[in-house]
């Protein structure tokens, strides 16, 4: 994917690491511990909201799924372009510090409104606003850590941000789940008092996490690779290799809806609202422990295998998803679902690396993050509308969506597993 580079190893079987025959490199350093801590809180506070949101939409304001899908699509996808164009700014100006507490800032700021919403419209405005700030701060955050890692350890310092982002979601979501208990015991459906104190709990942590960066984060000191400010935003200015993999990734995100429709699949199998959050918090110990491993052996073996094998396990999943009829059923698949994540979310983000020259990382994940962000918006209303429309057609009903995104997960394994190994692999 990424530029022109001297000496190269094909990324199906050795990775960075293998190549210089040393997979221990120095020690992971200050600033990837910083971010790691600011993730936690982040998504302590996330976790404790947003996988009631879904709930709160259906349970509370009666939407259906197409809005659901359209919340979530949005939500995700239209601050897309502000990863693109915050990335490519930290580049320009060398300064991806404050962009992410900006980010972070902007994120911790919209959140507490939701406290208030009473409509469909409100919900999507306030998610919107709370994912522009996520879209201000990833890119940045993500080309920060890549800086300031050595290549030998950019798997292990990618898998630890992403596990200690999971274990504050593990946080999270055992929080949510004790206020649920607390506050409605039984209920099988969300209320809005439950919500309501999510809401408030949730602003905590957030408000921790940009004090964390702002008084954590040491900028980088611009080296002789990154001074030089980046070309105008363009693929042009990337190689064949990192063009090929973003639209591998896109076919894959085409089918890879919002996680919301996974929890009203739950509902819809039998589990109650504690149930739920017991499933997440099974989910996220899965991720959290398979992240780390993961991507310190792709520093060893190669990042595509762990993505290859991340997809099937997706499919597989979502193939279960399809013709889930118990809540049980539902909690054991969710299980699984955290193989997926923890298998390929930091992988994926320690390729990008590897894959581009060092003054154009921030571009780099913004373009990244910009490609699956617009597609999520798409595949969140494809989710959507099948799951609402598929019944009256004669299709699979609830089970449509899951069909549809497990069928593009296998279409998009077995292209990143024929592309030749001069097609895709990575730089020195």
């Amino acid at each position: 994917m990424p530029p022109a580079g001297a000496g190269r190893a094909a990324l199906g079987g050795d990775g960075m690491a293998a190549r210089h025959g040393d997979t221990r490199g120095p020690a992971i350093p200050r600033n990837v511990w910083v971010a790691t801590a600011a993730s936690f809180l982040t998504d302590a506070s996330s976790e404790m909201l947003h996988n009631s949101i879904p709930l709160f939409l259906v349970n509370v304001l009666g939407a259906g799924t197409a809005m659901v899908g359209l919340v979530e699509g949005v939500a995700e996808s239209t601050a897309s372009l502000l990863k693109l164009a915050s990335g490519y700014l930290s580049d320009r100006f060398r300064n991806r510090k404050w962009l992410a507490v900006v980010g972070y800032g902007v994120s911790t700021a919209a959140k507490p409104f939701l406290y208030f919403a009473a409509s469909g419209g409100a919900v999507l405005g306030l998610r919107f606003a709370e994912r522009l700030g996520k879209g201000i701060r990833t890119a940045p955050r993500d080309a920060l850590i890549a800086d300031c890692v050595d290549e030998r350890r950019r798997g292990a310092a990618f898998g630890l941000h992403r596990a200690g982002d999971t274990a504050g979601a593990l946080v999270g979501l055992a929080a949510a789940l004790a206020v649920v208990l607390w506050v409605q015991r039984g209920n099988a459906v969300l209320t809005r008092h439950t919500f309501q104190l999510l809401v408030v709990a949730s602003s905590v942590p957030a408000a921790l996490a940009v004090l964390v960066l702002a008084l954590g984060i040491r900028e980088p000191r611009p080296g002789a690779a990154g001074c030089a400010a980046p070309p105008r935003i363009s693929l042009t200015g990337f190689d064949a290799r990192f063009r090929v993999f973003l639209l591998v990734v896109v076919l894959f995100t085409l089918g890879n809806s919002s996680d919301a429709f996974l929890i009203l699949r739950a509902q819809t199998a039998g589990l109650s609202v504690p149930g739920i959050f017991g499933m997440l918090i099974t989910m996220n110990l899965v991720y959290a422990a398979v992240a780390r491993p993961a991507g310190v052996l792709s520093d060893r073996f190669g990042r595509r295998r762990f993505l290859i094998a991340g997809w099937l396990v997706y499919a597989a999943v979502y193939a279960g998803f399809s013709r889930a009829s118990a809540g049980w059923q539902a909690w054991a698949l969710m299980g699984a679902y955290g193989l997926y994540y923890g298998l390929t979310e930091g992988v994926a983000k320690a390729f990008v690396a590897d894959l581009v020259p060092p003054e154009r990382r921030g571009t780099a994940y913004g373009v990244y993050h910009a490609a699956v962000g617009i597609t999520a918006l798409p595949a969140s209303l494809i989710a959507g509308l099948l799951w609402q429309g598929a019944g009256r057609f004669g299709g699979f009903g609830p089970g449509a969506p899951f069909l549809f995104g497990g069928s593009l997960a296998l279409a998009a394994a077995a292209l990143l597993a024929a592309l030749p190994a001069g097609v895709v692999q990575s730089r020195r």
